[in-house]
């Protein structure tokens, strides 16, 4: 049967829902830990069971016949044709967890109302009219068998088992005054057309989800490009596994080069999930998955920013000159006599942040290499510093906007402190540079530092799906998302 994408992607959010996450690995502690409380998949719920009503009222019942023999009237025969869902209504549905099985979806009270024409023939006489039919009782039950493809990490979904009954069906003919005969034999059409629905029911359900949502489950990247250095991986570890409360589950969640892939040197720490149920869905973010990603940019050398003094404000008393600078330090104005000076900010090494119920912390390593630009456009070295702040940590909030997929953060340094690593000018002293450094830092540095950071980076959610009543509190190694869903 066809369907409108619209639709599919409505029912597909049954399943993508339950699907985000995955059970405990091997031998691997995930980067992302997501988990789905029966508040969101009582809401997927509802999303699914609205699509499968459309789908129900799309089953094609075929037309049957067959014959009657009346005692003093001999043989005839019947046959009804043109059979037309006209309404079908799912009152009841629900969503089950199995621990360590998966999910049981399950309908109950629904009514399906058909109509159509019939017509009999005896001999000589013909007669035929109008039908209606009511199928009442109905009940649905599906297991739902939720898994990963363990080489493409891609999640997978199959309907294990479907099950369906019928309580009762009534009909009506009307249009003819010959329908009596019709009447005579309603228990044998009513038992046809019980059989007729029965076949049908989960031969929906069951394509519905081998047919379409499976396919759609493929398509779903466990990969996502953040620019031309990094992606992400959303890869699922393991199949996932239901608890009484909740279907846990566990993504890569690692940041990875495009250029050259290779395993990071630290591994992802256990995370204690808490018992949270208030929200839809959960998202415990790992500081290994923060770490990664500086990881794959300090290795790629594109955590550094060269100043130039045309960067500075005008207005500013502070200038990249060596006239300048020669005010603190005589010997570099002696040396290279007004020229303009560039400093490169980079990352000696991997940034590293780490998350604790008391907060974030974020601990820089980063170097300042200043130049004198000479008259051929070549740069002299003059000296490099080695900078922390502070409380050798910096200040990091985190902010995440309303009814968004992305997850933004924006770094506030504390007020830094210098070391001389190596001076090509000779001896002097870093205090004189103090300030400088905390006046162009902070107000320089940092908001391209953060121009990046407020794009975010994606979260895991299937497409069309809205997050609202956002929440994010800091544990012990991670951050815990909850947020409520919204399908669009």
């Amino acid at each position: 049967m066809a369907r409108d994408p619209d639709n599919t992607l409505r029912w597909a959010t049954l399943m993508v829902l339950a699907a985000l996450g995955t059970a405990v690995t091997e031998a691997t502690n995930p980067g992302i830990v997501v988990r789905i409380t029966q508040k969101g998949l009582d809401y997927a719920c509802q999303q699914g069971v609205a699509v499968l009503q459309k789908e129900l009222e799309k089953i094609t019942i075929p037309s049957f016949s067959g014959s009657f023999k009346i005692k003093y009237l001999g043989k005839g025969d019947y046959s009804f044709y043109s059979l037309v869902i006209r309404e079908v209504q799912l009152p009841s549905s629900q969503i089950r967890l199995l621990p360590n099985e998966g999910l049981a979806f399950s309908v109950t009270n629904a009514n399906v109302k058909i109509s159509g024409k019939w017509k009999a023939r005896k001999n000589f006489i013909k007669t035929s009219g109008n039908f209606d039919l009511s199928v009442e009782g109905i009940s649905i039950s599906a297991g739902l068998k939720l898994s990963c493809d363990p080489a493409s990490g891609h999640s997978t979904v199959t309907c294990s088992s479907c099950r369906n009954h019928i309580d009762s069906v009534h009909l009506h003919v009307s249009g003819s005054q010959l329908g009596w005969l019709i009447q005579l034999f309603h228990n044998k059409i009513e038992s046809s057309l019980q059989n007729a629905m029965n076949n049908k029911i989960c031969e929906v359900v069951t394509s519905s989800v081998s047919s379409k949502l499976e396919p759609f489950f493929q398509t779903l990247p466990v990969t996502a490009s953040i620019d031309n250095v990094a992606g992400i991986d959303y890869s699922l570890l393991a199949p996932p596994i239901a608890t009484t409360e909740t279907l846990d589950g566990q993504l890569k969640g690692e940041f990875f080069s495009l250029a050259h892939r290779s395993p990071p040197p630290f591994a992802p720490p256990a995370l204690a999930f808490p018992a949270d149920h208030d929200h839809m869905v959960y998202l415990g973010i790992s500081d290994y998955f923060f770490n990664t990603a500086g990881l794959v940019y300090q290795q790629a050398g594109v955590l550094n920013l060269t100043l130039k003094d045309d960067m500075i404000p005008k207005e500013s008393k502070i200038r990249l000159t060596t006239k300048f600078f020669g005010t603190l330090i005589p010997q570099v104005a002696k040396m290279f006599p007004n020229m303009n000076m560039e400093i490169l900010i980079r990352a000696s090494s991997p940034p590293y942040l780490t998350v604790s119920p008391a907060g974030l912390a974020f601990t820089p390593a980063l170097e300042a290499q200043a130049f004198a630009v000479l008259p051929n456009s070549s740069l002299a070295p003059l000296f490099l510093l080695g900078m922390v702040s502070c409380s050798r940590s910096a200040n990091v909030s985190v902010e995440v906007g309303a009814m968004s997929d992305r997850l933004v953060g924006e770094l506030d340094l504390d007020k830094l402190l210098l070391e001389l690593k190596h001076s090509d000018i000779g001896p002097f002293s870093i205090e004189l540079l103090q300030s400088i450094m905390n006046y162009v830092v902070p107000s320089i540095v940092l908001p391209k530092v953060n121009e990046k950071l407020q794009k975010g980076f994606p979260l895991p959610m299937p497409s069309r799906v809205q997050l609202y009543n956002l929440v994010l509190q800091p544990y012990q190694e991670f951050l815990l998302f909850g947020a409520d869903v919204h399908y669009r």
